[in-house]
């Protein structure tokens, strides 16, 4: 009986030691104060959290690559191939190609927020004319591959590298409101709604848009939901329920500032190469020539020997093969989810259509790129502030943020910064903005035609030239890259090394996309089961 007492004084001891090191708030490691702890001032700690990514995004792990080594031809004899070994941080991206079905849901968000902007939803409408063909019978496509239901899970064609853009950023503030909606951030889906019985805005004619949600400019009855985070800071403003709550920061990682937006051209061909699988201990076992594994184009495996492994034009005249046995089952696109995916889980790599990348179109690409994530095509932008004094971000009419090119490559002195907010805020509210979502029409026009930009800090003025354009090259800064192959293209292009270009304001019925997001935190995406160095949790600290 003594001895049964005894282990029960010793175990409540233990779950007493226990429940007194739970309860230890945490504190500075360089200060020593509690955080938390509303008396003395609010210092926040924030859960230490990896977010998980968006809707639709799969995890790629990144690494070092050779970019262009998986080529071995050049038949176009203009020397794209050239090699260079570049490293690529782990990003997200899309699963499939963006459907038909996506960009209704794009088009349906307009017509309901903003039914009377006409020119918004015409801006943003495919150009269904890029089925048009003077010498073929392809005129249903025109009018029945958008919108038509059996095509509802194709890949969307027709967009130009401006739309595709458009839509990453739109697809961005959805999933955020939705998140805060959710989660009882912001006054949930069915109470802004009425119950269904009106379009839920931030307020009538505005829509919610993350960076100013950040900022601090969405908030009071009507915007504040049930389960706001709650503000420990001693200023802070007691609501009507006694508490004191505030919007969510970019700290909690619960939503993102930067969220979907097209891949570069270096991480496209990255996953599209998808090398995972042949790599061990550091060393890649196996070249790919394709997507997939092996040097042809059909299944080598026993159930599905001999298929066509993408949607491509095996040779002229030759889309789909012969009736009762055709080869890769269509004749134009094909559904997002056809054929295997590739080692990283990426559908339709190769083939299908041709995906838009971030990139700026040079030949010479190769030979001039940083040390990490090479990319081409930076345009740096700053929020104009439509109050200095308080730091209010200036909004255009769809309440996004109103950007203006960055002129400076380091951090401005507090004098220069209120200068420089004072001189955009008594500039007339038409100035256009550039790099950004800012305004419809031809919103990426100001920095281009001709026109002066000067991108802060790549350390020179990189005034655009336009007059060799047409005459001797048809290369400017409107020339984007895309990759991949389609339906309407031979094997050559579905080598994920190959790349082409076209005008960022021009659509294919040949060219789609997905989008991608860049990773936050650690590089490694799966560390359980792998080998790692202890590090040790930081002694804790009490005053004495």
């Amino acid at each position: 009986m003594r001895k049964n007492l005894t282990r029960s004084v010793l175990a409540f001891f233990v779950l007493g030691i226990v429940l007194c090191s739970c309860s230890t708030p945490p504190r500075s490691q360089k200060t020593g104060m509690t955080y938390n702890d509303k008396t003395n001032g609010g210092y926040q700690m924030f859960k230490k959290t990896h977010p998980a990514p968006g809707p639709g995004l799969v995890p790629i792990e990144g690494g070092t690559f050779v970019m262009g080594g998986s080529l071995d031809q050049d038949v176009q004899y203009d020397y794209t191939f050239n090699k260079m070994r570049v490293p690529i941080s782990s990003f997200y991206m899309d699963e499939t190609e963006v459907a038909n079905l996506d960009w209704l849901d794009y088009l349906h968000w307009i017509v309901i927020n903003y039914p009377t902007d006409r020119e918004y939803y015409y801006t943003e409408l495919p150009d269904t004319l890029v089925w048009r063909k003077p010498l073929s019978a392809n005129e249903p496509y025109v009018n029945n591959y958008l919108r038509h239901p059996s095509f509802q899970d194709y890949p969307v064609v027709g967009v130009s590298w401006e739309q595709a853009n458009d839509y990453c950023y739109w697809r961005t503030q959805r999933m955020n409101e939705n998140i805060l909606r959710e989660t009882g951030k912001l006054v949930d889906w069915k109470t802004a709604s009425n119950d269904g019985k009106k379009v839920p805005q931030i307020k009538k004619g505005e829509t919610f848009n993350t960076d100013p949600y950040l900022n601090g400019q969405y908030k009071g009855n009507g915007v504040n939901g049930k389960n706001m985070m709650t503000d420990l800071s001693p200023t802070a403003k007691v609501s009507a329920n006694g508490k004191a709550v505030r919007p969510v920061r970019l700290e909690d990682g619960i939503i993102t500032s930067e969220g979907y937006r097209l891949p570069t051209e270096a991480e496209w061909e990255y996953a599209a190469l998808g090398l995972i699988s042949r790599t061990q201990d550091e060393n890649t076992q196996e070249g790919k020539v394709y997507p997939w594994r092996g040097m042809g184009v059909r299944s080598p495996k026993k159930g599905t020997q001999g298929l066509i492994l993408a949607n491509f034009k095996r040779s002229m005249g030759d889309y789909m093969g012969v009736a009762g046995a055709l080869n890769d089952k269509a004749d134009i696109t094909a559904p997002v989810r056809s054929y295997e995916p590739n080692d990283f889980g990426l559908y339709n790599m190769a083939g299908n259509v041709n995906e838009w990348t971030a990139d700026t179109y040079r030949l010479l690409t190769y030979e001039d790129f940083d040390g990490l994530n090479p990319f081409r095509g930076n345009q740096y932008t700053d929020k104009r502030l439509a109050d200095p004094a308080k730091g209010l971000l200036a909004k255009d009419k769809y309440g996004r943020p109103v950007l203006d090119p960055s002129k400076g490559n380091k951090k401005q002195t507090w004098a220069e910064l209120t200068a420089q907010n004072q001189a955009k805020a008594a500039a007339p509210a038409t100035t256009p903005a550039t790099g950004g979502n800012t305004t419809t029409g031809n919103k990426y026009a100001a920095s281009l035609e001709g026109k002066p930009y000067s991108p802060d800090q790549r350390g020179y003025n990189d005034t655009v030239n336009n007059v060799l354009y047409g005459h001797t090259t048809l290369i400017n800064d409107r020339s984007k890259v895309y990759k991949g192959g389609s339906w309407n293209d031979m094997a050559y292009w579905l080598n994920p090394s190959t790349r082409r270009f076209m005008d960022q304001g021009d659509a294919s019925a040949e060219v789609g996309f997905r989008c991608a997001m860049t990773n936050v935190g650690a590089a490694e995406i799966n560390p359980n089961g792998k080998s790692h160095i202890p590090v040790k949790n930081p002694a804790q600290y009490k005053p004495r």
